[in-house]
C-alpha cells in the first residue's frame, strides 16, 4: 500500500494483485488477531475489495481489542473511503486519546482529510500542516493540501504545494478508486487539477 499511495511502484496493477493476495493469505492463518484483521481490512478497502466487508472485519478486530489504538485509525479510514468523514474524524480522534504519545503525523494528516471531504477546507489546511511538520515526505499529504489551497482560491499556494509534492513522486494524479463516493472522487481529483494548473 506505501509503494501504490506514494506511487513508488512502477507496475500499479500488480502492486494491486500482490497486496490483496498478501491479505487473503494472512487471514487463512488467523481470523482471531486484531492486528491481522485490521491490517487485511485495509488492504482490501485501500485496493478496491468489497468496503462493507472490510468494515466487517475491522469492526470485528476492535470488538476483539477495543483499546487498539491503530485499530482504530485503520477504522477510520474505512469510513472516509466509505463517504462518512464525521464518523471517521470520531475514529481518529479516539486513536490520539488511546495513545497520546504514538507517531501523530498519520493521524493528523487522517483528520485533515475527513475536514476536506467535509468541505471545511481551514480546518483540513491546519491539520495537514500539522502532519506536514511531523512527517514532510509524505505524498498524500501533499495531495490533500494542494487540493485544499485550489479549492479556497489559494492558487499560487496550491501550486507551490504541487513543486512540493514533485520532489517527493512523480505521481501528482493518483487513482482515487478507493474514495467510494463519486463526489468525493471529484472533490479531490478537480482540486488537484486546478492546483496543478491543468483546466480539463
Amino acid at each position: 500500500m506505501n509503494l501504490h499511495v506514494n506511487g513508488w511502484t512502477n507496475d500499479p496493477n500488480l502492486n494491486r494483485c500482490e497486496g490483496v493476495d498478501l491479505a487473503r493469505h494472512a487471514l487463512r492463518f488467523t481470523n482471531d488477531d486484531p492486528g491481522v484483521l485490521s491490517r487485511a481490512a485495509y488492504a482490501f478497502a485501500y485496493f478496491g475489495e468489497d468496503i462493507d466487508a472490510a468494515i466487517e472485519l475491522i469492526d470485528r478486530a476492535l470488538a476483539l481489542n477495543p483499546s487498539f489504538a491503530r485499530g482504530w485509525v485503520i477504522s477510520g479510514w474505512l469510513r472516509l473511503w466509505a463517504g462518512q468523514p464525521e464518523l471517521a474524524i470520531s475514529h481518529f480522534e479516539t486513536s490520539l486519546r488511546l495513545s497520546p504519545h504514538a507517531r501523530r503525523s498519520g493521524t493528523f494528516m487522517a483528520i485533515g482529510v475527513g475536514h476536506f471531504f467535509a468541505q471545511r477546507f481551514e480546518d483540513a489546511v491546519a491539520m495537514l500542516l500539522r502532519s506536514l511538520q511531523e512527517h514532510p515526505g509524505w505524498a498524500p499529504t501533499y495531495r490533500f493540501l494542494a487540493a485544499c489551497y485550489a479549492h479556497m482560491g489559494r492558487l499560487e499556494e496550491a501550486r507551490q504545494t504541487i513543486n512540493r509534492l514533485q520532489t517527493v513522486t512523480r505521481v501528482v494524479m493518483p487513482s482515487a478508486m478507493h474514495w467510494r463516493k463519486p463526489e468525493d472522487r471529484e472533490l479531490f481529483l478537480s482540486g488537484l487539477r486546478l492546483a496543478a494548473g491543468e483546466t480539463a
